[in-house]
């Protein structure tokens, strides 16, 4: 029998062969990754689960919950009156006084508690008066744009141009030294800042899609900007309004420390810190005490808000 040539031999082999090849070749091509593939792994790295918010940031509101249960429930407590001198002054903190007692022998434990009342109410509420003035503000200028933009910033960044805390001190000396005035002065320097960060937030949801797609099926701009813009608006203004609160109690103890918030018969942070200062070098717990409730209240405050605003921002860029 004469030898097949190898054209021959190729005519004659089986198909089986040619297919078992291919799949061999095609295994040994599948196990190189995919360029564009390797790429995005080499620029982003892995993919890795999705991340919480993290221990740090329950501890947060933990402590946030915990100051809050206290200043509701001051009353059911039991404590001390906190303008009632029931001890010797300055005292250390013991069984019979947790925190001691201030430089006028009154339970530190029950001020601190009761001041509480004030530094939240004051802080929570004026951030409220600055998102519900502002927010309106920045959601017509981001949406409207034009002249009316223009109109509502510039009388924006004025309240900018004024020192805070200079604008701070003539409206309470103009109000008054009431929980509801200094709540009032503190929200209106609230305005401004919240007012830019809603309207720029505005700017960016009044560009994507389902605001296009509303504004082709002949939505008004009433409805658009309540329907589509708000809901997605919130969650920035929320989580930046939670930091304003800590910068609103800031400002609160700052007022008091001049000597300029609330009436010192109803005790706050800032006053009690006020009220320390005087025996500071032999009683340096006095004022101390109420400094680290504000400290670590603010730092919780920040740093929730800046956790939630993140979390916000990487939803975004998700999208």
């Amino acid at each position: 029998m004469s030898e097949l040539l190898p054209d021959e031999a190729a005519v004659a082999a089986p198909p089986e062969a040619g297919v078992d090849e291919r799949a061999t070749l095609a295994s040994e091509l599948g196990n190189f990754p995919d360029p564009i593939t390797a790429a995005a792994v080499a620029l982003q790295g892995p993919p890795t689960k999705r991340r919480g918010l993290g221990v740090l940031f329950w501890l947060s509101v933990g402590w946030i919950g915990l100051v809050v249960l206290l200043a509701v429930i001051a009353g059911v407590l039991h404590l001390p009156p906190p303008n009632h001198s029931v001890g010797k002054v300055a005292e250390t903190p013991g069984l019979h006084h947790l925190l001691g007692t201030d430089l006028n022998g009154d339970d530190l434990f029950s001020r601190v508690v009761y001041g509480s009342r004030v530094s939240l109410i004051v802080g929570f509420f004026a951030i409220v008066l600055g998102l519900a003035v502002g927010g309106a503000v920045g959601l017509v200028a981001g949406y409207y744009r034009g002249r009316i933009e223009s109109v509502l910033m510039s009388v924006v960044d004025i309240l900018l141009a004024f020192p805070a805390l200079v604008f701070a001190l003539a409206i309470v000396t103009f109000l008054g030294r009431s929980i509801p005035d200094v709540t009032v002065t503190l929200g209106v320097l609230a305005i401004a800042p919240l007012a830019r960060v809603v309207r720029g937030a505005t700017i960016v949801y009044s560009q994507r899609e389902f605001v296009l797609a509303a504004r082709t099926l002949g939505a008004t701009g009433r409805r658009i900007v309540l329907r589509e813009v708000l809901p997605n608006v919130v969650p920035a203004g929320v989580s930046f309004g939670i930091i304003g609160v800590a910068v609103a109690m800031v400002a609160e103890g700052a007022l008091s420390f001049l000597g300029l918030s609330v009436n010192p018969q109803q005790p706050s942070w800032g006053g009690l810190i006020a009220a320390g200062q005087v025996g500071l070098k032999h009683h340096p717990l006095v004022s101390l005490i109420p400094a680290a409730f504000l400290f670590v209240t603010v730092l919780a405050l920040n740093f929730a808000g800046d956790v939630l605003r993140a979390k916000f921002d990487v939803r975004e860029a998700a999208i």
